[in-house]
């Protein structure tokens, strides 16, 4: 695995309708998601773009979900932003730093924090329609004219972060720096 340092930039949770997700200096993991979080728990309803039926109990393998600067400061000059897209309004639970192509992490890939957390990714979090509509509402644009909500899942293509599951549990912190291990897969898997 290759492994490097990042930042823990801030941190989130949150039950808001509008899928907001206020920033705490510190939360705590448990083994199944942050606390008082509306994705907390070990299982989820599948929605419509699961493979199983809509309304089948299923894994949840989105207890957390992620967003890096960088990738946020791309998707906000992409749909032209006069100020910084928030990993509030996006609804992440953790913003980092210093992670390349952060949406792109192999599922299997750990973030490990110092109080010995890991959190593990599990896949790209596509963009959605909801989420760009929700930006339409809250900002504006450079030049004046009225933010296309619409056009979100194809800005943030790639750039939306990640989704993953809990591995340890423990309390994380802003500023916290995290050893990050890309999972890279086995000689023998081909």
């Amino acid at each position: 695995m290759k492994e490097f340092k990042a930042k823990l930039i801030s941190v989130h949770s949150g039950n808001n309708d509008d899928m907001s997700k206020p920033a705490h200096a510190s939360l705590l993991l448990e083994e199944d998601g942050f606390t008082d979080d509306k994705h907390r728990g070990f299982t989820r309803i599948a929605a419509d773009w699961d493979p199983e039926p809509t309304g089948t109990l299923r894994r949840n393998e989105r207890q957390w979900s992620g967003v890096s600067v960088e990738e946020l400061s791309i998707i906000q000059d992409k749909m032209d932003l006069r100020e910084a897209l928030s990993p509030v309004t996006l609804g992440a639970n953790i913003c980092v730093e210093g992670i390349p192509e952060f949406s792109m992490l192999p599922k299997g890939s750990m973030l490990i924090f110092p109080s010995a957390a890991v959190l593990i990714v599990e896949e790209e979090n596509d963009p959605c329609l909801d989420m760009g509509l929700e930006i339409e509402r809250c900002y504006q644009t450079n030049s004046g004219e009225k933010v296309a909500g619409k056009m979100f899942p194809k800005h943030a293509i790639h750039c939306r972060g990640v989704v993953g599951v809990v591995d340890v549990g423990g309390l994380i912190n802003c500023g916290d720096e995290i050893t990050v291990k890309v999972y890279d897969a086995p000689a023998w898997a081909g």
